[in-house]
């Protein structure tokens, strides 16, 4: 990121990059305070202005650093090559365990959008957009093949993401409702499981559903 310096120790600036995460995430960028992101990260507030410049920047590096892995770990699946519903499980797979071990993600973003923010901006431009696009186009390649039944590629992007997303945005109300904890491992797993059984049986044809 411009304006960020070379960094020598790396270790400081991964446990401020991580504490920064947990009190934009909660806080937003105005109610986070930099004494006590640096005290979460067991550093100096001097460390923190010395690697991110400002509290701007340390929350732009943050996000750049949540949406690089989303991009490498999980964006990438759906232009790798294959057959266009094995690309679409495993961009499933990939978003959903992105999200069980980035719980803050959701909220980030959320942020960001409600405030319009030239961030947000950034987001939809150089990540979300481009995703959805991808997504429309493998859905597109499997109507084309065969492998999915004829539907509107768009919104059909749309159920994919919203259905994954939702769950975790949501999962502090819906546990409350379902009275168990549906961010544990197990409860992760269950809706993994439920939301490959409805692409399987809603959206891909018969000849290519999982066993």
């Amino acid at each position: 990121m411009r304006g960020r310096r070379k960094v020598e120790n790396p270790d400081t600036a991964r446990r401020i990059l991580s504490a920064a995460e947990k009190h934009f995430a909660a806080q937003g960028v105005e109610g986070a305070r930099t004494d006590e992101i640096a005290a979460a990260a067991h550093a100096n507030k001097a460390m923190l202005y010395y690697y991110f410049g400002s509290k701007r920047r340390l929350h732009r590096a943050v996000l750049e650093n949540l949406f690089s892995q989303l991009r490498t770990g999980v964006y990438a699946k759906v232009q790798a090559t294959g057959p266009a519903t094995q690309r679409l499980r495993a961009f499933i797979l990939g978003y959903f365990d992105f999200l069980a071990t980035h719980p803050n993600y959701p909220r980030l973003v959320q942020r960001e959008a409600m405030g319009k923010t030239r961030n947000f901006d950034w987001i939809v431009r150089q990540y979300l957009r481009p995703v959805h696009r991808r997504l429309v186009r493998t859905i597109d390649e499997g109507v084309a093949s065969g492998e999915i039944r004829g539907v509107n590629p768009d919104h059909t992007a749309f159920t994919i993401m919203g259905m994954i997303t939702s769950y975790f945005a949501a999962a502090p109300i819906l546990s409350e409702v379902a009275g168990r904890n549906l961010l544990a491992p197990g409860a992760i797993q269950e809706r993994k499981r439920a939301v490959l059984d409805f692409i399987d049986h809603s959206l891909t044809t018969k000849t290519v559903r999982s066993p």
